[in-house]
């Protein structure tokens, strides 16, 4: 408030009476900003479906994380239950396929040709 004497025990100033319009007047325009927030029904489906994103990505980050792990386990599963001689051969069989990628992908091919064709012929 002001330091200017009050001109009657009870009565403000005019000086106070603006201020307090003033207050008036910040505190009405809050209030109004947060009802047409409120009223904003756009503006909360907005806001409801951030938060539902951000909480199907937590989750599905959480479940791959789980999968992730179990994959691990049952890969290592595998390779402590496998015989050396079969997880030999597998490897061999791993670096042939890697250096020979072409063949085998016109084989594969091949065969996917093969497959549709007859079961195509299989339906008439």
């Amino acid at each position: 408030m002001t330091n200017e004497p009050r001109t009657d025990v009870g009565t403000p100033t005019p000086d106070e009476l603006r201020e307090q319009v003033e207050r008036t007047r910040d505190e009405l325009g809050q209030t109004v900003e947060a009802l047409a927030g409120k009223a904003d029904v756009r503006a909360q489906a907005k806001e409801k479906a951030a938060a539902v994103r951000e909480r199907a990505a937590e989750k599905t980050a959480q479940v791959a994380d789980q999968i992730r792990g179990r994959t691990q386990h049952a890969a290592q599963l595998v390779k402590d239950t496998t015989p050396e001689p079969v997880l030999d051969k597998a490897g061999q069989v791993a670096r042939m396929a890697r250096a020979n990628r072409k063949p085998l992908l016109v084989v594969g091919a091949a065969l996917v040709v093969f497959l549709l064709v007859r079961r195509g012929r299989g339906r008439r």
